[in-house]
């Protein structure tokens, strides 16, 4: 629980507080480099739209749409000696495939008050939101392409071209903020969502969107210590709630530090069971030896009940107030969650650091077959980035493939577009892209899915480099 004095911060001097911790933000000085504003990571400072784009091998022609990815780019340059990876303003990079022709590559900021003011362009309409710039997704949701954060960000709509639209609490309803990693059940079309908010501390809510995008669901679930929830996963019966000891930093707040949340020992790590229409009080929890999880490949429920969720799992991070995760050791595991003895069996699937996992999103909450990683340096590095694999993890054959990009090519994560409406698991292809430090370029690579190891059946070359974003989805165009 927060203290009598935090408690009393939190909901009285909000301001006065967000106000010294501007002034030490400002007044802080680095005493080196920030690893993620130089490097691969050094922010763009323009917007381009290019229609000349080189392409290698074949697009293939069923692939008629928009490939869209999300990440932080500061627009304002940020003070090194506080920026974190996870703050910046966001920037979309799409490109437009249609007829095995790459139509275009453009790259916008996601419009914040500031941004627009700076560009001599009107506000964007909508309600005030914590963060003006979501910087971490970007996905469909009811026929409209949303740029998404978590910790009390609005969504905020952008058109097909990349261009901002409004800003939405969607009614009132989202008023506390959404997710970053909203799922959509590909059984009832519903999506889900764990949301939380930065200054309220004591409570999580899970949230459901009807088929037309309308909020039906938005249920409190009681927490302590304000923990940092970035993802969730659902199953037939549950939606899954990880709830583990990454929490809210008073501390690190007031320092000036851009995201202030740190490891948290004294946290206890649990791992909840909500059922999916259940009130916050039924959720089943289950203790866990600490470690934390940023993404979760998929989950979905045996014959018996017990619930199977596979991810990439971290031992710590954000311990020590580096700029970005951090995390020691990472290892892909499956989780095996009983709510009946309320135990958690964890099992190394694989010891190589990974993350960013993706399945086929059909089989969401649903038994399934394959999942795909990006690997992680093997000694980790200040950066987080620079691997230049991908995995294909066969979970029935406990097997594994790897895609070598080659030296100094460094791919972030990749999402599965089925071939066709019933195209098989693993039929179809892996877009993402792939920044070449030796040219100083990117490409957006299409893999075929079932010749993994092979060479992508086409490039797209976009003529700079695209900073390593966060998360991004295939939008299909009819």
């Amino acid at each position: 629980m927060p203290s009598p004095v935090e408690a009393a911060i939190r909901g009285v001097v909000t301001q006065g507080l967000l106000g010294v911790a501007n002034f030490n933000r400002a007044h802080r000085k680095a005493k080196a480099p920030n690893p993620y504003l130089t490097g691969i990571h050094t922010p763009l400072k323009d917007e381009h739209t290019l229609t000349d784009l080189k392409v290698t091998g074949t697009i293939p022609a069923a692939l008629n749409g928009l490939y869209l990815r999300n990440g932080p780019n500061p627009f304002t340059p940020p003070n090194p000696a506080t920026h974190h990876w996870f703050a910046g303003d966001g920037m979309l990079h799409g490109v437009r495939l249609e007829g095995g022709q790459a139509l275009w590559y453009r790259n916008r900021w996601v419009r914040s008050a500031e941004i627009s003011q700076a560009l001599g362009e009107p506000p964007i309409p909508g309600p005030d939101s914590r963060f003006g710039s979501p910087n971490t997704n970007v996905v469909a949701m009811a026929g409209k392409i949303w740029a998404i954060v978590e910790a009390g960000g609005l969504p905020v709509e952008v058109s097909d071209m990349l261009e901002t639209r409004t800003r939405s609490d969607f009614g009132g309803l989202l008023a506390k903020g959404f997710t970053a990693h909203p799922h959509l059940d590909p059984v009832t079309g519903e999506t889900h969502a764990i949301c939380y908010n930065a200054m309220d501390p004591t409570v999580i809510w899970h949230t459901v969107l009807d088929t037309d995008g309308k909020v039906r669901r938005h249920e409190p679930i009681a927490v302590q210590d304000g923990p940092s929830i970035h993802d969730c996963m659902i199953t037939k019966n549950y939606v899954i709630v990880m709830d583990l000891p990454v929490t809210f930093s008073m501390h690190a707040l007031i320092s000036g530090e851009n995201f202030p949340y740190r490891w948290n020992p004294k946290h206890a790590a649990r791992i909840g069971l909500l059922p999916r229409e259940g009130k916050g009080d039924e959720i089943i929890w289950c203790d866990i030896s600490p470690c934390y999880i940023f993404h979760p490949a998929n989950a979905y429920e045996t014959e018996d009940g017990t619930v199977i969720m596979d991810a990439c799992v971290h031992s710590a991070v954000f311990a020590d107030g580096q700029k970005g995760p951090n995390a020691p050791v990472t290892t892909f595991e499956s989780l095996e969650i009983d709510p009946a003895t309320r135990k958690v069996t964890r099992t190394v699937l694989d010891e190589a650091p990974q993350e960013f996992p993706r399945p086929d999103e059909r089989r969401i909450g649903q038994p399934y077959r394959y999942a795909y990683t990006v690997a992680l340096p093997p000694t980790g590095t200040a950066d987080w980035m620079g691997a230049s694999t991908l995995f294909k993890h066969d979970l029935g054959a406990r097997t594994r493939e790897v895609h070598d990009f080659g030296e100094g090519r460094v791919p972030g994560e990749f999402v599965f577009i089925p071939a066709h409406e019933k195209a098989a698991e693993d039929e179809g292809w892996l877009i993402g892209y792939v920044i070449d430090t030796n040219r100083d370029t990117t490409d957006l690579a299409i893999l075929d899915a079932q010749a993994f190891t092979g060479p992508p059946v086409a490039t797209i070359t976009i003529p700079h480099r695209i900073p390593p974003g966060f998360h991004g989805n295939w939008i299909a165009i009819p």
